[in-house]
């Protein structure tokens, strides 16, 4: 299968690239994004792009690719809700619309996260906006899937770019293998996302917001 991904420099970004490039079964993988990754891998082409939303360079190529795995995205705190909701909403809109237009047969997944508030009535302004997102990929005229992930692990050194992020891993990542033993279907960790979209992209999922625990399920599957 062919993928577009994007966010493919962010925590969870980076394991579902290391996944990819992996995997027999994804042919090529199309990272979008403002910056270079600084890899180079026969599967991986580079887009770099100063607005992400814009794929009319590549307009003709759309409907070749099989897959989007959406892992963008930014942290809430400290931000007000325009400013989340441009990002968070708006953006993610703007490039499925264009995918979805392009290529109805396109399997849809994004990232959203444990307390996404699917009536957009709930009072934490992060679920709001992401339940919002949601509901709205849902209805687009593609396959779409929604990724609720737990508590993330990031493996194979992964950082996260949100400094309250990185100082929460420098306490708890000595706990995590305990807590991960003790609550298994509370945590992922980034690669076990990665694979997880895989195996949706290739065969689908019986539902289409997946739980922490449907992911490590879909995750060793082969």
């Amino acid at each position: 299968m062919k993928v577009i991904l994007y966010g493919a420099t962010g925590m969870i970004g980076q394991g579902v690239l290391k996944e990819c490039l992996a995997d027999d079964r994804v042919e090529q993988v199309l990272a979008i994004g403002r910056s270079s990754l600084g890899i180079s891998d026969p599967k991986l082409r580079d887009l770099v792009q100063s607005d992400p939303t814009d794929l009319s360079a590549i307009a003709d190529e759309l409907p070749q690719y099989d897959a989007c795995f959406f892992c963008l995205g930014v942290s809430s705190v400290g931000m007000k809700e325009e400013a989340y909701r441009k990002i968070t909403y708006d953006l993610t809109l703007a490039v499925a619309r264009t995918l979805a237009s392009a290529n109805p047969k396109l399997t849809f997944i994004y990232v959203s996260g444990q307390g996404t508030d699917s009536t957009e009535q709930g009072r934490s302004m992060w679920g709001r906006v992401k339940g919002k997102t949601e509901n709205d990929l849902l209805v687009l005229p593609f396959q779409a899937y929604m990724f609720r992930p737990g508590f993330v692990q990031p493996m194979d050194g992964v950082v996260s770019k949100t400094p309250l992020y990185r100082a929460a891993y420098a306490v708890t990542g000595p706990l995590i293998p305990l807590l991960a033993r003790l609550a298994p279907n509370a945590f992922n960790d980034n690669r076990q996302i990665g694979r997880a979209m895989i195996a949706v992209a290739a065969s689908g999922a019986d539902d289409h917001v997946l739980t922490p625990r449907d992911i490590n399920a879909l995750a060793v599957k082969p």
